[in-house]
């Protein structure tokens, strides 16, 4: 698997490689809409962006993983912007591509998340991010 993984970074320079969610079911759910191109976009919580090891750039190459680390599809990204969680509208969550697509379900969805996450406030910065599917592996 590591091979596989290898070989793409290879092909795409300095793409990180994660898996969405956390939860095993989240991974492989959201890895296989973003494979669909139901999901063109994700967000996190300012403060989690701030931590990561490796921050998201635009241009930059991402390899989806799916639960079991395996690589799923590659993605770029386009766009990268913050907006308060009261802030998000119909549209960016559409891009989402979570439930059945509407702000109620993404909302309620993000909310426990980041609950779960314990950031979880209304007024929260998150990081928007918007992707382009390159490659399904």
């Amino acid at each position: 698997m590591m091979r596989m993984i290898d070989d793409l970074k290879i092909r795409y320079p300095k793409a990180s490689a994660w898996a969405f969610g956390d939860t095993p079911e989240m991974a492989d759910e959201l890895a296989e809409r973003v494979a669909k191109g139901i999901k063109t976009a994700s967000c996190c919580s300012l403060s989690s962006f701030n931590h990561q090891d490796e921050s998201s750039a635009i241009g930059g190459y991402s390899i989806i993983l799916n639960s079991l680390g395996e690589p799923v599809c590659v993605i770029r990204l386009v766009s990268l912007r913050i907006i308060r969680y009261c802030d998000v509208n119909e549209a960016f969550a559409r891009k989402e591509g979570e439930g059945d697509l509407s702000l109620g379900y993404w909302a309620q969805g993000h909310k426990d998340f980041f609950q779960r996450e314990g950031s979880f406030d209304a007024a929260m910065e998150l990081v928007a991010e918007e992707f382009e599917l390159v490659e399904v592996v």
